[in-house]
């Protein structure tokens, strides 16, 4: 199937590794054009395996999420390189793990400007571009946390929702004017991050990762986790042309894990 998103731009986030780098190399693939934000450095090596697998071009952008000047310099660095953003992907690592009385509040606000403000100042600078344009896709991604609350979690639990918020309401507004708006909610792919979570777990439960994520995959009915191959594909779908009537919708990447029927 052709995506249509040969030549189109998108600016991806958090995209040095793990599910923004999946999401960056799947569109590359497809003939995207592409600006991948990150704080590590490893965004430049990023950048150059990506242009070496797709032949894709790939603007290189360091900075951090949560400074609201180093997103708007991302947005405007993209514009001046390619003249258009087509496609944002909004993503960020997930806030610190831990139940409600390991945390304090100023976990609570380090997570509230990671998880949901960076998406709001993401917004607020590619949003008008796109309005001028009278097109654009925006897709969040978040968990299927925003579903089923997960052990140790708290904060994911709770502020991830506030996305899906957000984003359901642009998609009221923005739709009417051209602009698709929706999320991916991802449930177990192994990352990085993933193996922080299951190292957590075996730590509070005197365990072994090996263990924590056997109890993870028996609960799936694929009785796996999925891929970062596989999660690339599903985000690039859904943010090209080729899903021009996917709109306003919270699609879950979950291999079957979250067991509700809406």
């Amino acid at each position: 199937m052709d995506l249509g998103l040969d030549g189109q731009v998108a600016l991806v986030t958090a995209a040095s590794r793990g599910l923004g780098k999946a999401a960056a190399m799947a569109m590359g693939r497809e003939g995207a054009r592409l600006a991948i934000f990150a704080r590590s450095e490893d965004v430049l090596a990023t950048a150059d395996e990506i242009r070496k697998e797709t032949g894709a071009d790939v603007l290189a952008i360091q900075g951090d999420l949560l400074k609201p000047a180093d997103i708007e310099r991302a947005v405007a660095e993209t514009l001046k390189e390619y003249g258009q953003i087509d496609i944002l992907i909004t993503n960020a690592g997930g806030p610190r793990p831990g139940e409600f009385l390991d945390l304090a509040p100023p976990d609570w606000e380090d997570a509230f400007q990671l998880t949901l403000m960076s998406a709001v100042r993401l917004c607020y600078a590619v949003i008008p571009h796109m309005l001028e344009r009278g097109s654009g896709s925006i897709v969040a991604s978040q968990s299927y946390l925003v579903k089923e609350p997960a052990q140790r979690l708290m904060l994911s639990n709770s502020l991830r929702l506030a996305v899906i918020g957000l984003m359901k309401t642009l998609a009221n507004e923005l739709g009417p004017r051209g602009i698709r708006v929706n999320t991916i909610n991802p449930a177990w792919t192994w990352t990085d991050r993933i193996q922080q979570l299951m190292t957590d777990r075996a730590q509070a439960n005197s365990t072994s990762v090996d263990v924590e994520a056997k109890k993870i995959t028996d609960t799936m009915p694929l009785g796996r986790m999925g891929t970062v191959e596989e999660y690339g594909k599903t985000i690039a779908w859904l943010a090209s042309p080729a899903a021009s009537f996917i709109h306003g919708h919270s699609l879950m990447f979950d291999g079957g894990i979250v067991k509700a029927v809406l």
